[in-house]
């Protein structure tokens, strides 16, 4: 029998797709508890939630794997029969698929992106769904058929098996992902999950994230000193405010200059935190960093020595300040894109994640961030009373210039590139854009092109811009720029960096690009 005294819920079962803690996320955004196990947690641990929540549902999410694989993700088979529903998304859509005897295999086409899905029955959790539903895929194999005691619920051009569900078990699947924004109705969709299917009651409400932040940061540091990892941008931030109420002057926020800023900034970091009572050391490193990466054209080794580098660099102001912890403003989708997740595809190596040497002189690595979304540590922000321009700020990486810039870096690249990324800023700032994308930058490709100024032939750089819309940083979508922004930050990067001659807007949404290219 349900408990009244707690909360209903549902359990994740996390096969490694990007996405996984996004689901855990919207399902907590309807006031059900939701916790996320591994994929081959056991029926006994799903069981022994029954501790913490009622169990009123599992969801199946997605994975870089396939079905088809010499050694497949699979579950406990038991957990299937539990009694409570099961929505498979995208992998678990397949896995459900296969393991009652569908036609699962490798599709005609890879569907990534936005596509058009017909809703063939509009019941369960399709209930209330229009004829045509705009949906968010990103699979490459394809459920084709299904045995007769399953119902086909829609299909797409290139999925005939798009969702279903079984007519006498509480199983369903959707090859889409509703727990991303770019799923029109894929909140309704889940809504119709967790209330109509499951049953289950808004009965959770979160805890205090400041207060939840502050005691865990006591808990882990205990009476030890610390230093920060201070970029300067809203993750850092929120990580150092915090901090700081939690040890006060026990901590230090360390802020590197690597040379790979953008226009003033390590001056505007030192000036906005100081402000807010943030005892902060800004430490000049450019020379020393632009030596490390002389010759790396690989952006993975960029990372991964960016990384290192930084970490020797705290660790000689830990040794003056007496430090034994260093603090990280690292977020889930820098864990997720590092794969650091079981099962999970390494995307892109974030330099505070899985570029972290191996041997460091830190007892331990807090991050009081890193389960929390983008706009989660905004809110957060604004909770702490940080100043709106901090809050707002767009994101910037670790590394900075240095993975925006194709190929090897150099003085000449960076002095070049961080011109074009203000001259971006300021137009898009100034203009009726503003306030709107999520990101908006310059990016210095490694590619030549012709050109003509003043009369003579040049020959030089492709600078690219890359302006996108999100709420979480997990996906994306490429900005409608007016064509007069876009021309007058063309004109004024050309004109303004005698070393570029073209300049190029990208479209490409997240997936399948990422938001930074390299």
């Amino acid at each position: 029998m349900p408990s009244e005294t707690l909360p209903d819920g549902l359990v994740i079962l996390d096969f490694g797709g990007q996405y996984c803690h996004l689901i855990a996320r919207r399902v907590r955004e309807m006031s059900v508890y939701s916790e996320i196990l591994p994929s081959d947690a056991s029926v006994e641990e799903v069981r022994a939630l029954g501790g913490v929540m009622n169990v009123k549902g599992i969801i199946l999410s997605g994975s870089p794997s396939s079905v088809n694989a010499e050694s497949p993700l699979r579950l406990d088979e038991r957990i299937l029969d539990l009694g409570v529903p099961v929505l498979g998304l995208c992998y678990g859509h397949q896995l459900l698929a296969d393991l009652n005897g569908g036609d699962v295999r490798k599709g005609e086409v890879r569907e990534y992106g936005p596509r058009e899905a017909t809703i063939d029955a509009p019941e369960g959790v399709l209930e209330g769904m229009r004829p045509r539903e705009r949906v968010w895929m990103s699979h490459g194999d394809t459920v084709y058929s299904l045995p007769t005691c399953f119902k086909v619920l829609a299909h797409t051009d290139s999925a005939p098996v798009a969702a279903f569900r079984h007519r006498e078990k509480p199983l369903y699947g959707l090859q889409w992902h509703p727990e991303v924004v770019h799923t029109e109705h894929g909140g309704e969709m889940l809504r119709n999950f967790a209330f109509k299917v499951c049953k289950c009651r808004p009965n959770w409400k979160p805890v205090d994230a400041v207060e939840q932040a502050v005691e865990g940061i006591r808990r882990q540091i205990g009476d030890g000193n610390a230093v920060i990892a201070l970029s300067g941008g809203i993750d850092s931030s929120v990580a150092g405010v915090l901090t700081s109420k939690a040890l006060g002057d026990r901590v230090a926020a360390v802020h590197v200059d690597h040379g790979f800023m953008r226009m003033d900034e390590s001056r505007q970091v030192e000036e906005a935190l100081r402000g807010l009572g943030v005892n902060v050391m800004v430490i000049e490193a450019k020379e020393r960093f632009l030596r490390k990466l002389k010759g790396v054209r690989d952006p993975e080794r960029k990372r991964r020595i960016i990384g290192e580098e930084f970490i020797r660099v705290f660790e000689d102001e830990a040794r003056r300040f007496g430090a034994e912890y260093l603090v990280q403003g690292t977020i889930y989708p820098d864990r997720i894109e590092s794969g650091i997740t079981r099962h999970a595809d390494t995307i892109k190596t974030h330099h505070n994640v899985g570029g972290l040497p191996l041997q460091m002189e830190f007892k331990g690595v807090v991050e009081p961030l890193k389960d929390l979304y983008k706009d989660e540590v905004r809110a957060l922000g604004k909770r702490l009373g940080l100043p709106e321009e901090l809050v707002s700020r767009q994101p910037f990486p670790g590394p900075g210039l240095a993975v925006r810039i194709m190929g090897e870096v150099t003085q000449e690249k960076l002095d070049a590139l961080r011109r074009a990324d203000a001259i971006v800023c300021e137009e898009v700032e100034r203009s009726e854009l503003a306030g709107k994308p999520w990101q908006y930058f310059a990016v210095l490709t490694d590619t030549l092109s012709t050109g003509v100024k003043g009369d003579e032939r040049a020959y030089g750089w492709t600078m690219a811009v890359r302006i996108v819309e999100s709420v979480d940083a997990m996906t994306a979508n490429f900005t409608r720029v007016p064509w007069d922004i876009l021309e007058r930050i063309s004109g004024r990067i050309t004109n303004a960096i005698p070393g570029v001659t073209r300049v190029v807007y990208d479209i490409s949404n997240k997936p399948p690009a990422t938001i930074e290219w390299e």
